[in-house]
C-alpha cells in the first residue's frame, strides 16, 4: 500500500432509500495527508490502495479517533464528533488525481476548491456530472427527488412546511464551507465547488460556478462561468459575463488578469491579461473584429479579438459612431502588432 496519497477526507452524507450517495459533507479535507496518518487509518477501513469511498460505522469513527489522538488532533476531534452522528458516514480517499468514479469522491474534490486547497484547473474533474445526482435541495437537506412528494405530505401532516430551495446537481456553496475574508450578498449564487479568494465581494446579481472563481480582493457583479479565474484587483460590473469552458463546446480556458474591469453588461469570450478593460455592454469573442488604434487613434490594423488574448494594458470600446469594435493599448498598437506578428 502506498502512502502517499493526494487527498482524504472524513464526511457524513445524505442517502435515499437504496443507499444511493446524494451529497457529502466534508468538515476537514485533506490535501496530501501524511504518511503517518494514512498508516494509521489503513487497518480500520481495510483500505489497501487505489481511490474508494469507504463507508464506516459510528464504532470505526471511535477507533479512528482514538488512533489518531497522537498523530493528527484535528482529524482526531473531527472523528470522535462524527461518532455521535445519526447520519451515514464516508472516508473518500484519493490515491491519485484522477477521473472520478462516485459521488462522495466528486463532493471531496469540489470542497477541496471550496476550502481553496486547490485553485480551479487544478484537479480532473472528467466525469463529474453523472456522479452528482439532481436532488431537491430543501430546509430538511438534500432529499432524492423521486422522494420528495412523500417527504412534503409528511411535513404538511406534522403541520410544518418541507421549503425546496433548488433542483439541481450543485449546492450551495455556503452550506458547507464559508472561506475566511469574503462577503456574499446571495449565497445561492455560488455553487460549490467555487474558489472564492479571501477579500472578494459578491454582490446579489454576481455567480460564481464551480471550477472557476476569484484570487481576490476583488467586486464580482457578473458572472464567473466555470472555468473562469479573475485575477486580483479586477471587478466585474453588473450583469456581465464570462464565458465558460462549457459554453459552446469550447475549449479555450477564459481568464481574467489582474486589474481588469469589465463593465456592467459587457462580456468576454476570451481570456484577459492584465489591466484590460471592457466597455460596458461591449461583447468581446474570440471572432470579434477589432480595429487597432494607434496614440492618436488613427487605424492600425483590423485583427480578431483572440489576437489579443492575454495582452496587457488593453482598453476595448465600441465606437459610438460606426459601430466599430476598437482596441487602444498603453503601448503604441503598432508595437503590440509587431509583437503579434513576431513569430508568423
Amino acid at each position: 500500500m502506498s502512502t502517499t496519497l493526494f487527498s482524504l477526507a472524513f464526511g457524513v452524507g445524505t442517502q435515499n432509500r437504496q443507499g444511493t450517495w446524494l451529497e457529502v459533507f466534508y468538515a476537514q479535507p485533506l490535501l496530501h495527508p501524511s504518511a503517518e496518518l494514512v498508516a494509521a487509518i489503513a487497518p480500520i477501513l481495510g483500505y489497501t490502495e487505489g481511490n474508494q469511498a469507504i463507508a464506516f460505522s459510528t464504532a470505526q469513527a471511535s477507533q479512528l479517533a482514538e488512533a489518531l489522538k497522537g498523530v493528527d488532533a484535528a482529524q482526531a476531534a473531527l472523528l470522535t464528533r462524527l461518532a455521535e452522528s445519526h447520519k451515514p458516514l464516508v472516508a473518500t480517499i484519493l490515491a491519485e488525481d484522477a477521473q472520478l468514479s462516485s459521488t462522495p469522491e466528486a463532493y471531496l474534490k469540489l470542497h477541496l476548491l471550496s476550502h481553496r486547497l486547490v485553485k480551479p484547473h487544478g484537479l480532473n474533474l472528467a466525469g463529474v456530472f453523472p456522479l452528482l445526482p439532481n436532488v431537491a435541495w430543501t430546509s430538511q437537506g438534500a432529499i432524492d427527488l423521486a422522494e420528495l412528494a412523500e417527504h412534503q405530505l409528511e411535513a404538511r401532516l406534522r403541520g410544518e412546511l418541507l421549503e425546496v430551495f433548488s433542483v439541481d446537481k450543485f449546492p450551495k456553496m455556503t452550506d458547507y464551507v464559508v472561506p475566511a475574508g469574503v462577503r456574499i450578498a446571495d449565497a445561492a449564487r455560488i455553487r460549490l465547488g467555487a474558489y472564492v479568494g479571501e477579500g472578494t465581494t459578491v454582490m446579489h446579481e454576481g455567480f460564481v460556478n464551480f471550477n472557476a472563481g476569484t484570487e481576490g480582493p476583488g467586486m464580482i457583479e457578473g458572472r464567473v462561468s466555470a472555468g473562469v479565474f479573475v485575477g486580483k484587483g479586477s471587478d466585474l460590473g453588473g450583469g456581465c459575463s464570462t464565458m465558460g469552458t462549457l459554453s459552446g463546446g469550447g475549449n479555450i480556458v477564459i481568464k481574467v488578469g489582474e486589474g481588469c474591469l469589465i463593465g456592467a453588461n459587457a462580456g468576454i469570450g476570451i481570456p484577459l491579461g492584465d489591466r484590460n478593460t471592457v466597455e460596458s455592454g461591449l461583447y468581446v469573442t474570440a471572432g470579434t473584429k477589432v480595429a487597432l488604434l494607434d496614440e492618436h487613434n488613427k487605424l492600425v490594423k483590423v485583427v480578431k479579438a483572440r489576437e489579443l488574448a492575454g495582452q496587457p494594458d488593453l482598453l476595448f470600446r465600441r465606437n459610438s459612431e460606426t459601430g466599430a469594435v476598437e482596441c487602444k493599448t498603453h503601448k503604441s498598437a503598432i508595437e503590440l502588432n509587431e509583437a503579434l506578428h513576431a513569430h508568423n
